[in-house]
């Protein structure tokens, strides 16, 4: 027969120990998971409540319990064998097989000594589970000294199911804190698989994956450009919105590089700033010199110098009343540093280095932006020669752009800029008018158009005029072979244009039940057709600041003007046509998508990039339409997807450009990529050493064997015969643990890259050890999958 007394006690609240600052970390994600705890209810008016089969002793002093006892009061539970309880001091002495329970935390041992209103106590011969974390352990005793703090002496504690885990820490002493949700073990050992792989006299980890501030795990690996790197970074988590990485990573070719990365983020900003500097570079010497033999032209200022350093910060805030400023710099010691630093695998070669200052406004009357940029240019000299032309620095840009909507039934938008150009690539060169050393641009965009849009047709007229003026300085007197201009020595050099551009956008939208490979579907119909009228206007002597020709594609098909950015406005009287089919099924997928589109020209476009070699009435071989774009894709099945697109060369009777896609995806964890691109427009043959370029990508997913899983990609180029890019790995997945190594090859210039391997072990729940390849993978395999992750299944249509 079982007996139940309530007993009501007061309860005492003994304060929190503060975490010590100083001791080290060894796991942390800086992005991590909160954890999600029992809510706490205050105790102290509750009463405690006592069942056992049987009780003898006095009610009001101490009671002795026999079998099947249990002592419950708010979120604590004891059950054990046998018991005393102390009435007035509301404390329990249990034991045999005891098990207490308190907020979610659960405990089992041979002796218990607690103190319901303090929680304090001990534990002999002691094993627990963590309600946050799956933490859990043994220890030859624990003891309690309040509710969300415990120490455990001589124990264990590892996140891996069952009595044999593979991997454990091992301590002196723990202490628990499940209130600030982290452990610190004292004389702590890790081991996986039987092996100490890592120690150190003070350690300190977290129950959940919440952020804490100290030393993280190492990350070791190899590269080709400087050997064996270990890196131990110190974390510092300053605050809930705030923190502080500071690495130093030993380059054993190069020497200790130290780095420090800081991240903010508060209500009406958020930023970045890293840092990185390696004194006394030992291959330095030797890299500079061999650049130098490469080609003596290159400025000793740009050639790596002994101390090597680069310098990265990013931030955007508000700062009220509609204003907001942003800043993005960036700074390399020299133009090896993409080449020699890569900090990981996920790190491509940067070679053009901005520097921007931006201040915006946005109120009623419109918005503003004013910047300022600059750049630095780290050339890649392995050609022979400076290959990158160094963009136009904007000293200052100013931006105004202001839009009515439905102004009965109009749309106006009026934009308008102010940009104050300077390139030093220039100082001291003969600059022509085309790319001077500076000037001055201003121009003003007013637009109107007048929508007409129906459930199944749309038509949109529009007007627009572009009135634009230059004032160049810093170049020397040419003669244009067309226009016969000649520019005057030491003096500045006035353009300007106004040019008017008429556009009717028109479609009509068809839709019927149709049935693709046997699924119901609803098939579109969309025909567009879009017209251009803009005079032609002799812009031979113009400046190229910023503009460049558009790349050809069904997007830009639609556009006005065939060039980007500001400098050349395109002579159209031409018609673009196209149509698009696509199969879509009512929970919204796009099962297959066809279209077929391409411009007609009524006169020949004449106005170029560069200055034309004849005159117009003396330029050759006509053009009376552009080349063919054709597409096709989609989600052809749940596990199957497509996409193709093509430009396709009438007159030459030959593809231009190619672009074929595949993935296979038929479960999760599961993808294959296969792609071809082929590219022989003028724009490709200019960036690819006049070389067509013909490229097979094939990237994966795959499970090998039981828990292994294999992860790859590979680049080659057909015209060299040889890999372009390249990445392998293989990856385990145990029940607590994943093993990942993996090899990435990345072309840093020309003629060079990067080769790097890296290894890392996770630990759930305690740390990561080496490098995180995620990024890459993810970067290099479309549908990659974390095997750590549950399984989960794109949006493939089953839904």
């Amino acid at each position: 027969m079982s007996t139940a007394i309530p007993f009501g006690m007061p309860s005492v609240a003994l304060a929190q120990l503060a975490q010590d600052p100083s001791l080290p970390v060894l796991p942390v994600a800086p992005s991590g998971t909160p954890a999600i705890k029992s809510p706490r209810v205050d105790e102290s008016t509750l009463p405690t409540t006592v069942q056992a089969e049987q009780m003898t002793g006095r009610p009001d002093r101490i009671l002795h319990l026999d079998n099947d006892v249990d002592i419950t009061r708010g979120q604590t539970n004891v059950t054990s064998n046998t018991a005393t309880y102390q009435i007035i001091d509301n404390e329990v002495e249990a034991h045999g097989c005891v098990k207490m329970n308190r907020y979610g935390d659960v405990y089992t041992g041979d002796d218990l000594k607690l103190n319901m209103d303090t929680n304090k106590g001990f534990l002999n011969n002691a094993t627990y589970k963590l309600a946050v974390g799956d933490g859990h352990g043994d220890a030859e005793r624990v003891d309690f000294e309040d509710s969300d703090q415990a120490k455990v002496i001589v124990g264990t504690y590892t996140t891996c199911p069952g009595t044999k885990p593979d991997w454990y820490l091992k301590a002196k002493t723990f202490d628990i804190d499940t209130g600030l949700n982290e452990g610190v073990a004292n004389s702590g050992i890790v081991y996986f698989k039987g092996v100490p792989i890592l120690g150190a006299p003070v350690m300190s980890f977290p129950l959940s994956g919440e952020r804490e501030s100290g030393v993280l795990p190492p990350t070791y690996g190899s590269t080709n450009k400087g050997g064996l790197e270990i890196a131990i970074p110190y974390y510092f988590n300053i605050a809930p919105n705030r923190d502080l990485t500071i690495t130093p990573n030993l380059i054993t070719q190069r020497g200790l590089q130290l780095s420090a990365e800081a991240r903010y983020m508060g209500t009406d900003y958020s930023g970045l700033t890293r840092i990185e500097f390696l004194p006394d570079d030992r291959l330095a010497a030797q890299e500079a010199a061999d650049l130098k033999a490469l080609n003596p032209a290159i400025p000793d200022n740009q050639l790596p110098k002994s101390d090597r350093y680069s310098f990265q910060s990013v931030q955007a805030m508000k700062l009220g009343s509609g204003f907001g400023l942003a800043w993005n710099v960036n700074y390399a010691s020299d133009i090896s540093y993409p080449d020699d630093f890569s900090r990981s695998i996920t790190q491509s070669s940067q070679r053009l280095l901005n520097r921007e200052l931006d201040l915006t406004y946005g109120g009623t009357y419109g918005s503003v932006t004013a910047l300022a940029s600059r750049y630095q240019v780290l050339q890649d000299y392995d050609a022979g020669q400076a290959l990158i032309s160094r963009p136009y620095d904007r000293l200052p840009q100013i931006t105004y752009n202001k839009g009515w909507q439905d102004v009965d039934g109009f749309d106006f938008n009026l934009n308008g800029q102010y940009t104050k150009f300077r390139n030093s690539e220039y100082d001291g060169k003969a600059a022509t008018l085309t790319n001077p050393g500076g000037g001055e641009r201003v121009y003003i965009n007013p637009q109107v158009s007048y929508p007409i849009i129906a459930p199944d047709y749309f038509l949109t007229p529009k007007l627009q005029v572009d009135a634009t003026s230059y004032n160049l300085t810093n170049f020397v007197p040419i003669t244009q072979p067309v226009t016969g201009v000649t520019a005057i020595p030491g003096t500045a050099q006035s353009f300007s244009r106004v040019l008017p551009t008429f556009s009717l956008d028109g479609g009509l939208i068809f839709e019927r039940d149709a049935t693709l490979f046997g699924n119901a579907v609803t098939q579109t119909l969309e025909p567009r057709m879009f017209y251009v009228r803009t005079p032609y206007h002799d812009q031979s002597n113009y400046p190229v600041f910023d503009s460049g020709l558009a790349d050809f594609n069904f997007a830009q098909i639609f556009t006005e003007n065939s060039f980007s950015g500001h400098d050349r406005i395109s002579d159209a009287n031409q018609l673009t046509s196209a149509i698009t089919s696509r199969f879509i099924q009512a929970n919204g997928i796009e099962r297959l998508r066809l279209a077929i589109g391409q411009r007609f020209y009524f006169s020949q476009p004449l106005v170029s990039l560069n200055p034309p070699t004849t005159t117009p009435d003396t330029a050759t071989t006509p053009i009376s339409r552009s080349d063919l774009l054709l597409a096709a894709g989609g989600q052809i099945t749940p596990t199957l997807g497509l996409d193709s697109n093509i430009q396709y060369s009438q007159s030459d009777n030959q593809v231009q450009r190619a672009n074929y896609s595949m993935r296979w995806q038929p479960a999760p964890k599961e993808v294959i990529n296969l792609a071809y691109r082929l590219d022989r427009t003028a724009n490709a043959l200019a960036l690819n050493n006049n070389e067509i370029l013909k490229q097979v990508d094939l990237s994966a997913q795959w499970p090998i064997y039981k828990r292994w899983y294999g992860v790859g990609r590979i680049n080659y180029d057909l015209i060299n015969r040889q890999i372009a890019e390249g990445l392998i790995g293989l990856e385990y997945k145990a029940d607590c643990w994943v093993f990942r190594i993996v090899a990435q090859r990345i072309p840093t210039s020309t003629l060079q890259a990067t080769s790097a391997i890296f290894f890392q072990l996770e630990l759930n729940g305690l740390s990561k050890l080496g490098p995180n390849p995620m990024q890459a993978l993810r970067s290099s395999i479309p549908g990659y999958q974390n095997v750590n992750s549950p399984d989960t299944m794109f949006n493939n249509g089953n839904n």
